[in-house]
């Protein structure tokens, strides 16, 4: 678990949708100020400690996670448990009273080197601390391959799980890369990172924001 990290997030324009407001919620508005998200806690065996970083992007709409060393592989004696990498990511995310916000796209980029008969997946789901998991999403990429890869997971508007009014709880997102070498040559090398030496490919959380009106 990473020490203590706080990053400054702006407040997010959103454009609304032609579909009604839950009760108790006015999508009309936007929090005023700043907004700050804490990463209370990243875990799993694609981020080892000091590998994953967090950040806000410059137009206030979202966050971003960079990985340094988050790379499965399959083939080339590569054995254990090298074909499945995980990442949890545990942020408080401090709204004004009386406003909340839900993650309406996530963005998923990397390199893959497939070779031909292997494939390799990117899955992913977030949810809040207490509350049901989400749907975990899953990427398939078939080799042969060799080149960046992209993946992007939106839920529309009707979908999107708020955090609760009121409340401050955890958003837990999780993320895995797995690799199989499937029909490929056993001693060729595959793999599919979600990681980049220069810092320039990054996730992207985006958020939606609405306003709690009292009950």
């Amino acid at each position: 678990m990473t020490s203590l990290r706080r990053l400054t997030v702006g407040a997010a324009a959103v454009a609304l949708l032609a579909v009604a407001a839950p009760a108790g919620a006015d999508t009309g508005s936007t929090p005023p100020g700043r907004i700050t998200v804490e990463v209370v806690g990243v875990n799993g065996s694609g981020c080892p400690q000091g590998t994953a970083s967090v950040a806000a992007a410059s137009d206030n709409t979202s966050f971003t996670v960079t990985y340094s060393d988050y790379l499965a592989q399959a083939g080339a004696g590569s054995g254990g448990t090298a074909f499945r990498k995980n990442c949890q990511l545990a942020l408080r995310v401090h709204v004004p009273q009386g406003f909340t916000y839900a993650i309406a796209r996530a963005d998923y980029r990397g390199f893959a080197h497939l070779q031909r008969g292997a494939f390799g997946q990117e899955r992913a789901n977030y949810y809040f601390q207490g509350e049901a998991q989400t749907a975990r999403t899953t990427h398939q990429f078939n080799g042969p391959h060799s080149d960046n890869w992209q993946a992007s997971d939106r839920t529309e508007y009707s979908d999107l799980v708020w955090a609760p009014c009121g409340e401050e709880r955890n958003l837990n997102v999780n993320t895995e890369l797995r690799v199989y070498a499937g029909t490929s040559n056993p001693q060729a090398l595959s793999f599919m990172s979600m990681d980049s030496t220069d810092g320039s490919v990054s996730t992207v959380y985006h958020f939606e924001w609405k306003e709690c009106t009292a009950a």
